[in-house]
């Protein structure tokens, strides 16, 4: 894949209301230093940013030391990262390609930890018979992408799947820490008291369990502090659902496909330790600068008082916030 000009780095004039996070070359002279180019095991490695390829840099961390992976690799798409372009390949290839990095990926996992592996729909055919292989499938989550254009002669793409997988049969799963705060359209009653639901200033609410169907989640945009110019960034809220639920404060979490350092920033915001590689050296310094934020701002779009809210609800948390509700979580019941 022949390099381009960065795309990464940008000196243009916007819009004061736009919050995208950008890399100057001063940014990236600067954070270069903090770069690693390897590692001496997994000690070395915590909550730092490797600049190299996966399959070069896993072979260096210590075996059974990851608590958690989050891998969101290149799906099979012709899409360009910084001016180096993934060309789309023939299925039964993509299927080789990713069992070449998952066989240096596996003597890392503990017994206990936990994968999740991004993809689109079409890339999803090729991530199950690798994950099969390999992990036990425990769900497929399949959330909503509001964003996208719509097609002429298609339905309009817009979701994407996050494959749930373990190891072995003991792992971690927290369902309260990932409760979805959501308005009860008709509240429920019972004897006169409200069953599963509580009456709140701005109105009726409940805790639901979550589901393997996210549809509150907000593609970051020019006007959110998190939103960068990677062409394939997850959102915090999105992230920071896969760790509340699979790992607990101080377990390390290991992202082989950092791009625009959703994974680290997330980490350092809720208390967890973590290893980010990625090849491209504008997104590693990027990835360091949204570290250095999540020291100066932790909160994360959408997560307000320990659980997580609808999507367009922001004026709603805010409020809560500053009266300083507390949400208690309770067991669900039909609205």
């Amino acid at each position: 894949m022949a390099a381009q000009p960065s795309t990464c780095r940008s000196a243009r004039t916007t819009s004061k209301r736009n919050k995208t996070l950008r890399i100057t070359d001063a940014d990236v002279s600067r954070l270069r230093r903090s770069f690693l180019k390897e590692v001496s095991g997994t000690t070395s490695a915590l909550d730092r940013v490797i600049c190299g390829d996966a399959t070069e840099v896993l072979p260096q961390l210590s075996a059974r030391s990851i608590d958690l992976a989050i891998v969101d690799p290149p799906y099979n798409l012709n899409k360009t990262y910084n001016g180096t372009r993934f060309a789309r390949l023939d299925v039964a290839v993509y299927i080789r390609w990713m069992e070449d990095w998952f066989a240096h990926l596996l003597p890392l996992l503990k017994e206990t930890a936990t994968v999740y592996v991004c993809s689109d729909w079409s890339t999803s055919a090729a991530v199950y018979p690798v994950l099969s292989r390999h992990f036990t499938i425990r769900n497929r989550i399949t959330w909503e992408r509001e964003k996208g254009r719509g097609a002429a002669a298609n339905w309009k793409s817009c979701s994407e799947d996050i494959w749930f997988a373990t190891v072995g049969e003991t792992y971690y799963f927290d369902v309260d820490a990932v409760r979805l705060k959501r308005r009860v359209v008709a509240p429920y009653q019972h004897n006169g008291k409200a069953k599963g639901w509580t009456a709140e200033r701005d109105g009726n609410f409940r805790l639901t369990a979550p589901s393997n169907l996210w549809t509150d989640i907000t593609v970051p945009f020019w006007s959110m502090s998190e939103n960068t110019e990677h062409p394939t960034q997850k959102p915090e809220k999105l992230i920071a659902k896969l760790i509340l639920a699979s790992s607990r404060p101080g377990d390390v979490v290991l992202d082989p496909f950092l791009g625009s350092g959703t994974t680290a920033a997330v980490c350092r915001k809720l208390d967890r330790r973590f290893i980010g590689i990625d090849v491209e050296p504008d997104y590693c310094a990027l990835s360091l600068k949204r570290v250095e934020g999540a020291l100066l701002n932790g909160r994360i779009q959408g997560y307000e008082s320990g659980v997580f809210h609808e999507r367009n609800t922001m004026q709603l948390q805010m409020q809560a916030m500053q009266r300083g509700q507390q949400s208690q979580p309770f067991s669900d019941a039909a609205e």
